[in-house]
């Protein structure tokens, strides 16, 4: 029987399984506690103006510690008192060329969709340098699309709890 070697090898490298021919990436290319430090403006893919969703209590505690936040949700022009935009492809250049991580709330077979925005940002801007996928989203083919595009990418992890954990910049 084929041995699963997950367990033997660092976070950092690809590696096959048995299962399936296709590479299982990392769940990040850089790590969080880095992306918190290093950066400080955020897109939020998903932002929600309903103050009760994680998708609206995560941008506002990053933002109450320094973060500048643009959210992205096309349902709203407004969101905790900050301009919304429907898309990333929408934000404007001068905005879009400030943006260092794009951060995610929407669902996981999304995620390939918004890495792509997110490459063309990259491709018209300079920038996005990280995806970050919350807590409880992760998608190979996001992975994929975001390696060749060179964008860096954390999912599965959320923002403010890694934040609390390490203590990051206030």
């Amino acid at each position: 029987m084929p041995r699963d070697l997950r367990g033997d090898v660092s976070t950092k490298q690809i590696i096959l399984t048995q299962e399936s021919p296709d590479p299982i990436m990392p769940k990040w290319t850089v790590q969080p506690a880095d992306v918190l430090w290093k950066y400080r403006v955020i897109a939020v893919v998903g932002a929600s103006k309903n103050a009760e969703k994680e998708a609206f209590t995560v941008p506002a505690y990053l933002r109450r510690h320094g973060y500048t936040v643009i959210p992205v949700n096309p349902t709203t022009d407004v969101i905790d008192g900050a301009k919304s935009y429907s898309s990333l492809g929408v934000i404007p250049k001068e905005l879009a060329g400030t943006v260092d991580v794009v951060e995610v709330f929407r669902p996981s077979e999304e995620l390939p969709g918004v890495a792509t925005q997110a490459v063309e940002m990259k491709k018209r801007t300079g920038r996005p340098f990280v995806l970050w996928a919350q807590l409880g989203l992760e998608n190979e083919d996001a992975k994929r699309i975001l390696r060749a595009g060179g964008i860096d990418f954390v999912m599965n992890v959320c923002m403010r709890t890694q934040h609390q954990m390490t203590g990051g910049p206030r």
